[in-house]
């Protein structure tokens, strides 16, 4: 899967970096890829199984629970990861593999990560 990226910038930069975690990371049905999308109001975060397609669970700061949440983005990221965790667990999932989509691992995107450990769900 070698794509090339031109042009310079971050969304470059992090283009390339997500391709390189996607060489290492693909899940299955046992143990499914949880994507994490940040954009810079909303965190969406799914459970996927790249064998055959399927999403298999998914939480977003989007849905009315959270839009209405009151906190920091950090905390409606964490309080994600917790509902995409307890969503992983309705569906028997037990642990996933973690893709950061290329941005760094701090901030929103591990307070997803780790509101997924704390609802259960192994990384």
């Amino acid at each position: 899967m070698s794509v090339t990226i031109k042009g310079k910038g971050k969304a470059v930069a992090r283009k390339r970096r997500h391709q390189r975690v996607r060489k290492h990371v693909a899940g299955t049905a046992t143990t499914p890829r949880l994507i994490v999308k940040r954009s810079a109001r909303h965190m969406v975060a799914s459970l996927v199984d790249d064998r055959a397609g399927h999403t298999l669970a998914s939480a977003s700061t989007m849905e009315v629970e959270l839009r209405q949440m009151e906190g920091t983005k950090v905390d409606k990221a964490r309080k994600v990861g917790e509902l995409l965790g307890e969503r992983a667990k309705a569906a028997g999932i037990e642990s996933a593999k973690f893709d950061r989509g290329g941005n760094k691992y701090h901030g929103r995107v591990a307070a997803v990560a780790d509101g997924a450990r704390e609802a259960g769900l192994a990384l």
